[in-house]
């Protein structure tokens, strides 16, 4: 009988949190639904190009959706902006090569594929012979190309938990509510708890980082400070998310409430899935998360070797969603502020 009104007990508190019987039954069913969504698109449709001779015209098996380019170079350029993910080149029948961006070994193997499939059986084996990465190499794995972009999202889920965690124990020491009654103003409170987290975040990022390039040998072909200054920006963006959500839990079971509605969803929409095969209406999500952006500029700098004024407008993305979420946890603790 006391086991029964025990258990009683425990069933009446979990239905007074209303949060929590939310989060075990919606957050499974966001998760799921985006795997759906995501798994059940189509396939992914490669977009290449060509360079041909004139007199060439109307004579190879050319499909009609591949894009017609004048040389290399102008080709190449079409790669570098993503209009294309790689060509083959045919002024030479008996000698053809094929160019391929290289960054992702799925779509490299898409691009081969379809090439290959277009021409007879004798040209198979020199179009094969003939292939030429722009970025990365043929013996790339799996883990040189999702490495960039899981090295952003372990950062910003660590910065994120850390960050939160600790400020809501300032809230409820009672920390926070001794500083409030201090001459402090609420924007000199946020700016110094940013600074103060951020520093330790900094060299948590930092170490993950070099321990990600230098020991486990993920790809690395840009600067390694370059690197750096994109991991920084991203423990920003996690570190000022992590404050400002933390302002609306109550308690540690509260805030790890958060990480399957804002945490987890990130890492369907930052460059793990081809979000070219998901439908636009979703795909919209991950140009509003910062993850997106930092994936982005990550996989420029480690496979792409890229300059960091050709990843300024990643950069500057994950910028803005800092200040925006400092200006959030401004308007938010003002609430806790009684005098």
């Amino acid at each position: 009988m006391r086991i029964f009104g025990f258990s009683l007990r425990i069933i009446r508190q979990l239905l007074r949190d209303k949060r929590t019987l939310a989060l075990m039954f919606m957050a499974p069913i966001l998760i799921l639904t985006l795997l759906s969504l995501i798994f059940d698109s189509e396939d992914y449709e490669p977009k290449i190009g060509y360079v041909l001779s004139s007199s060439q015209e109307n004579v190879l098996p050319i499909p009609d959706r591949w894009e017609d380019y004048n040389n290399d170079a102008e080709a190449t350029t079409a790669i570098k902006e993503g209009t294309i993910d790689g060509f083959i080149n045919l002024t030479e029948p008996t000698n053809p090569s094929i160019i391929v961006e290289g960054s992702d070994p799925s779509i490299n193997g898409a691009v081969l594929k379809e090439i290959q499939t277009a021409f007879t059986k004798e040209n198979r084996t020199a179009l094969s012979e003939q292939v030429n990465y722009l970025y990365g190499h043929q013996e790339m794995g799996l883990f040189d190309s999702f490495g960039p972009i899981l090295l952003g999202f372990f950062i910003f889920f660590f910065v994120f938990l850390v960050s939160g965690v600790s400020f809501l124990r300032e809230r409820t020491s009672g920390t926070l509510e001794r500083l409030l009654a201090s001459p402090l103003r609420i924007w000199e409170m946020v700016i110094s708890y940013v600074i103060g987290f951020g520093i330790i975040t900094i060299l948590q990022a930092s170490f993950i980082s070099w321990f990600s390039i230098y020991i486990l040998d993920m790809m690395m072909e840009g600067t390694f400070v370059h690197l750096l200054i994109i991991i920084v920006t991203l423990s920003f963006s996690a570190l000022t998310l992590g404050i400002l959500l933390s302002s609306f839990a109550k308690n540690e079971l509260q805030m790890m409430q958060f990480i399957p509605i804002v945490v987890v969803p990130q890492i369907f929409f930052s460059g793990l899935f081809n979000l070219d095969t998901i439908s636009d209406w979703l795909s919209w999500i991950g140009r509003v998360t910062p993850l997106y952006y930092a994936a982005d500029a990550l996989r420029d700098v480690m496979i792409r070797g890229l300059s960091l004024s050709e990843i300024a407008l990643p950069l500057l993305m994950l910028l803005g969603f800092s200040i925006v979420f400092v200006l959030l946890n401004i308007a938010a603790l003002k609430k806790y502020r009684k005098i």
